[in-house]
């Protein structure tokens, strides 16, 4: 297969002849496109990785073994490349596939132009690619996509091209061939994506959390409001406002204060006049309180006395 290329489409397949493989994500930059990561997933007989370990990323860019890696990105004529290589001779015979996946941050794959996976000999550094294959998501939506899948084929290797995608990112991947993901690996793996795409010139994505929850009533933080002032003008001790006219006011109930009428205002009464003296006083007899008269002077005339009255008080002759 030594110079010869095989441009594939999905769902077909080729035989491989090589001890190791170096697959090739690339893709063309641009404003608005989201970063794509390459990711290789050893698989075992039931489709399943057989440990955490089996999946090789940026953030475990080395399989245990060495059999699998994950290298910096670079940049080409042709866009932007993210690499994994696989040691197909040095697989251990529990390995039945090995599948080369890509992941994009910041939006789904329809926002990412010319994505395609190209496959090389390890062997032969320089040659031309054994296999190329145009990735076309289904919907646009993924953002995560198997590219395509290194299988085990009569004693030797293939390559299946598959171009399947999760709308579920990285995480939903993983799931998919039996990798636990808590969200404090997720945090690391992101933060690990963020060193890498500095390194390379390039602003890291912002994390896409999870949405945020609406508060739980008892997390909710109420204002409290001001009591209402007190109505006045009917709350008991204070006077009932004045009913307005031809409206006749509802009766209180027994033994609460009976509403007053209110009425105009009126001028207070004149003071009483003196009563009118009726009697007079009769002349040598002052009335009753008033100045007695003063007896006449002796000088000017005898002084006149009253005699003795009775006859027992008269003189005998």
């Amino acid at each position: 297969m030594a110079g010869m290329t095989h441009v594939m489409v999905k769902g077909s397949n080729v035989p491989l002849d090589a001890p190791g493989i170096r697959a090739v994500l690339r893709w063309s930059p641009g404003s608005g496109t989201p970063d794509v990561d390459a990711s290789v997933l050893l698989l075992g007989s039931g489709g399943k990785v057989r440990s955490d370990a089996d999946f090789v990323f940026y953030n475990a860019p080395r399989h245990p073994s060495g059999v699998a890696r994950h290298l910096p990105k670079h940049r080409v004529a042709e866009g932007l490349t993210d690499t994994v290589e696989v040691d197909l001779a040095a697989l251990d015979a529990t390995v039945q596939r090995a599948v080369v996946a890509a992941s994009c941050d910041g939006g789904p794959f329809r926002s990412v132009r010319d994505l395609c996976v190209l496959l090389y000999d390890t062997s032969a550094p320089g040659s031309p690619p054994l296999v190329t294959f145009d990735v076309r998501p289904d919907t646009g939506a993924e953002t995560a996509l198997n590219c395509g899948e290194l299988y085990r084929k009569d004693g030797g290797w293939k390559f299946r091209a598959v171009g399947q995608g999760y709308a579920t990112g990285l995480v939903g991947l993983a799931t998919e061939f039996g990798i636990t993901v808590d969200d404090a690996a997720e945090e690391a793996a992101e933060a690990a994506k963020g060193d890498d795409a500095a390194s390379q010139g390039q602003a890291p994505a912002p994390a896409q959390g999870p949405p945020p929850q609406p508060p739980s009533p008892s997390q909710v933080q109420t204002r409290p409001h001001a009591a209402p002032p007190p109505d006045r003008s009917s709350a008991y001790g204070y006077p009932l406002p004045a009913p307005s006219v031809g409206h006749v006011p509802a009766q209180p109930a027994y033994g609460y204060p009976q509403p007053v009428a209110a009425a105009p205002p009126v001028a207070p009464p004149p003071p009483p006049a003196a009563p009118p003296v009726h009697q007079h006083p009769q002349p040598g007899y002052p009335a009753y309180g008033y100045p007695q008269p003063v007896a006449a002077s002796a000088v000017g005339g005898p002084v006149f006395v009253l005699p003795p009255q009775g006859p027992q008080f008269q003189q005998q002759r």
